[in-house]
């Protein structure tokens, strides 16, 4: 009850909610950190992703080396850009736009590749070819699946960013880091907790968007359809 009541004291102080220290602020720099290496990633590997699964060449190998850089430790990745590149927010973009791209490539990769060929061959017979296959068609018909790559990592980055705190920034892991150095275990906890939230809100804020860009033909089947389980259950 005391560490309960520690938690609830600290987010009833009025001054952890103004200032440049307050939740408010914490939450907007938390936010840009993640805003910032989701949209790089994303213009990293949607197009690769795009690219691959439409020509089937060398999918395989580019999602094998993408997700083989995971087994790197994130905090890893932080410390080596701190060394190479000093405090700043290099560091934390690089090791968040790593742990951003795999989700969204795999993800992006067998969504298009996976669409039936009878469908591609009927859209050549109606006069499409090259990139209007691609823009009208089969970006079109991978939106859920793509959008549910870009929902995990947004996640995930979201938890990660707390180390932009370990490379002298700011956000959320402020809290963390300045708790355990001081040994203030609620404001650790409350920390925590905001991550929590915040995560559980980008989840929910994109899965809007993702039902917003999906055709609407496609919704009702997105759930029951093998190709999404398939997407959803490769390394993310």
């Amino acid at each position: 009850m005391n560490v309960l009541g520690g938690i609830l004291a600290w987010f009833a102080d009025p001054t952890h909610w103004s200032g440049a220290d307050g939740v408010p602020v914490r939450v907007a720099e938390h936010l840009g950190y993640c805003l910032l290496a989701t949209a790089v990633a994303t213009l990293i590997a949607l197009p690769l992703g795009v690219i691959l699964g439409h020509t089937g060449k060398g999918g395989s190998l580019a999602i094998n080396v993408s997700n083989a850089g995971r087994a790197i430790p994130t905090f890893g990745i932080v410390l080596l850009a701190f060394l190479v590149a000093g405090a700043g927010l290099l560091p934390i973009t690089v090791a968040l736009v790593l742990l951003a791209i795999p989700p969204i490539l795999t993800n992006t990769y067998v969504a298009v590749r996976g669409i039936d060929r009878e469908l591609r061959d009927a859209a050549e017979g109606m006069g499409m070819y090259g990139w209007q296959v691609v823009r009208q068609l089969e970006v079109p018909m991978a939106m859920p699946l793509i959008m549910a790559g870009v929902r995990t990592s947004a996640v995930q980055v979201v938890a990660t960013a707390t180390l932009a705190a370990y490379v002298t920034l700011g956000g959320l892991g402020r809290y963390i880091f300045d708790g355990l150095g001081q040994r203030v275990y609620a404001e650790v906890a409350a920390g925590a907790i905001l991550v929590a939230i915040l995560a559980l809100a980008v989840e929910f804020g994109l899965s809007k968007l993702q039902t917003a860009v999906t055709a609407r033909g496609l919704r009702s089947t997105q759930r029951d359809d093998p190709l999404a389980a398939k997407a959803t259950a490769a390394p993310a």
